[in-house]
C-alpha cells in the first residue's frame, strides 16, 4: 500500500531503541582467498567504537568518526590506506557529541551531524574543512527535529538532506534540508503509521527523488522504506511486517539495475533459538514500491547457527564487479561479525570471520557499511575489539578488484566542475564523460578536477594515466 502526504502532520515525542540480535554458539567459516589487513586500532589516538561508514578524501585517505573520543564526545578522524591514523577533530559537546559519520562535499570540505550535544543537547549538524576547522551549521532545539543517527546527503541541488531520529512536531523523527549557510528547513515529519526513528541516511535516486528507512513504525512498527522529493512530498514505498525484516538501520544503495537494495536488521521468515525474530536479511524494492527479499540470514538448518553471520546492521556497497559486499555485527565462526559477499542472483558467500584470534586483535562487531576505495580494495571499521582495551579497528580487505575512479558527486551539469578521485593520477592525459573529452587538471596524484563538457550524456567516466585506463564504479549523470 502507498500512503502519500505533502504535509508534516504531528504525534507525541518518542524515542527508540534498537534490537541487536547475537548468536551463541561457534562454527567454521570457509577459507577464502580474500586478504584482510588490520589498518590500525583505536584507543592511542583517544579515540573508540567507530560506528559509521568511511567515505576517501582528495588526499586518499578514509575520514570516519568516532562514537568516543577525547572528553568522551567523539572525534573525525582519518586513515591512510598504509594505516597512519590521526585525529581531524574532536568535539566538546558544546559543539555536538557522537557524530554520525561525514561526507565529503563538492567544496571539499566534510559535513555531518551529532546525535546529542551542541547548545539544546539534541544535536548539532557540521562541516570540517581539510584542515581541521570546524564550524556549527545547526543546532537542534526538539521541535525542528532531535539525535540526528545518521550522516548525511548533498543533493543535486547542492544543498544537504538528512534525517532526525526523535523530535519534530510529533516527536518520531524528522526529514530535514540544510543549506551550506546553516538554514534548515523541516521537509516531512513522522507521525508513526508512515514510520517512525529513522536511522540512516538518505539516498538520492537517479530521479532526482530521495529515498530512505525508518527504523520503527508504519502498520506493524517493523520499520518502512519510504521515499521524499526535495519539495517535502512524502510516499511510503514497504511496510515491513516481520517475515519480510524488522528494524532497517542502513542505508540504501541504488544498484546498477537501478533497483535499491537494504538490510533489514532481524526479521524474515528464517527463526533460530538465538534469534528468535529473525536473523535479518537483504532485500530489493524499485522505485514504484515493489519489494521482494534477496537473502535471509542463518538458512542452515539444525542447531549449527549463522556461519554466514546474523544482524546485517551496516548494510551494502556494490563494487566494481557488480557484487554486493557487507559485513554482519554478530555470527561466524567466534559469534562476533562476519564480512559477505552476494552476488547478482542473490548467492551469499561469508568471506571472512571476525576475532578468529584470542582477544579479537583484528575487531569484533562491525556495523557500518564497507567503502570501496578506489585502489579497488573495500575498507571498514569494527566498533569493537582490537588492543587490549577493545576500542575498535580500522580494517582492509583484499578481493583483488583493480583500481577505478570516483566523481565525489556523481550528477552535474554541462560547464560545472566535478572532482574525480583515484590513485596514481600524476601524468593522466585524457579525461572523457561517457566518451565525451572534457577539459581538466591533475591536482594530485589522487585527485583530478574536470569540467562537464557540452554534449556529455550520462555515462561512465574514464581517465588515461601513463599506468592505464581506469572507468568509474558507475554511471556520471548529466543533469539537465
Amino acid at each position: 500500500m502507498l500512503i502519500t502526504h505533502n504535509r508534516p502532520t504531528l504525534l507525541r515525542p518518542w524515542i527508540a531503541s534498537a534490537l541487536l540480535l547475537f548468536c551463541a554458539v561457534i562454527i567454521t567459516i570457509p577459507a577464502s582467498a580474500q586478504t584482510f589487513s588490520k589498518l590500525a586500532d583505536f584507543g592511542a589516538t583517544n579515540t573508540s567504537n567507530p560506528d559509521s561508514a568511511l567515505v576517501q578524501g582528495t588526499n586518499g585517505n578514509f575520514y570516519g568518526t568516532t562514537f568516543e573520543g577525547s572528553g568522551d564526545y567523539g572525534s573525525v578522524f582519518n586513515v591512510s590506506s598504509q594505516g597512519a591514523l590521526s585525529l581531524s577533530f574532536s568535539f566538546n559537546n558544546i559543539d555536538g557529541s557522537a557524530p554520525a559519520g561525514v561526507i565529503l562535499a563538492a567544496n571539499g570540505s566534510f559535513y555531518g551531524a551529532t546525535q546529542y550535544g551542541g547548545s539544546n543537547s539534541l544535536g548539532s549538524v557540521f562541516t570540517v574543512a581539510p584542515n581541521g576547522v570546524q564550524t556549527i551549521l545547526y543546532n537542534f532545539s526538539g521541535s525542528d527535529g532531535a539525535n540526528p543517527t545518521a550522516g548525511l546527503i548533498q543533493g543535486e541541488d547542492g544543498f544537504f538532506y538528512g534525517t532526525t531520529s526523535a523530535g519534530g512536531t510529533k516527536g518520531l523523527g524528522t526529514v530535514f534540508k540544510i543549506t551550506a549557510d546553516g538554514v534548515l528547513t523541516t521537509l516531512h515529519v513522522f507521525h508513526g503509521i508512515d514510520g517512525k526513528s529513522p536511522s540512516a541516511a538518505l539516498i538520492q535516486g537517479t530521479d532526482g527523488r530521495l529515498y530512505g528507512t525508518t527504523l520503527l513504525g508504519g502498520t506493524s512498527n517493523f520499520g518502512t522504506v519510504f521515499r521524499i522529493t526535495t519539495g517535502g512530498f512524502f510516499t511510503v514505498l514497504h511496510n515491513f511486517s516481520g517475515s519480510d525484516g524488522r528494524f532497517p538501520m542502513a542505508a540504501l544503495i541504488q544498484a546498477a539495475n537501478g533497483n535499491f537494495y537494504g538490510t533489514s536488521s532481524a526479521g524474515g521468515n528464517i527463526s533460530k533459538s538465538w534469534c528468535p525474530r529473525g536473523c535479518g536479511g537483504i532485500f530489493k524494492i524499485t522505485s514504484a514500491g515493489t519489494f521482494s527479499s534477496v537473502y535471509q540470514f542463518c538458512p542452515s538448518p539444525g542447531s549449527t547457527p549463522c556461519a554466514d553471520g546474523t544482524g546485517p546492521d551496516g548494510g551494502l556497497v556494490q563494487t566494481t564487479d557488480g557484487s554486493f559486499y557487507g559485513t554482519t555485527a554478530s555470527g561466524g565462526s567466534a559469534n562476533l561479525g562476519v564480512i559477505y559477499k552476494l552476488t547478482a542472483g542473490g548467492t551469499l558467500t561469508p568471506l571472512y570471520s571476525f576475532c578468529t584470534q584470542a582477544f579479537c586483535p583484528d575487531g569484533s562487531n562491525p556495523s557500518s557499511a564497507l567503502l570501496q576505495g578506489t585502489d579497488g580494495n573495500l575498507y571498514g571499521t569494527a566498533g569493537s575489539g582490537g588492543n587490549s582495551t577493545n576500542p575498535g579497528t580500522i580494517f582492509s580487505f583484499s578481493t583483488g578488484l583493480a583500481p577505478f575512479v570516483h566523481a565525489v558527486q556523481h550528477f552535474g551539469s554541462v560547464g560545472s566542475s566535478v572532482t574525480i578521485l583515484g590513485t596514481n593520477l600524476t601524468g593522466a592525459t585524457s579525461v572523457t564523460f561517457n566518451g565525451t573529452a572534457a577539459s581538466f587538471t591533475v591536482v594530485s596524484p589522487t585527485e583530478i578536477t574536470a569540467t562537464v563538457p557540452t554534449g556529455a550524456t550520462t555515462g561512465n567516466l574514464q581517465v588515461v594515466t601513463p599506468g592505464g585506463t581506469l572507468s568509474s564504479n558507475g554511471s556520471f549523470h548529466i543533469v539537465l
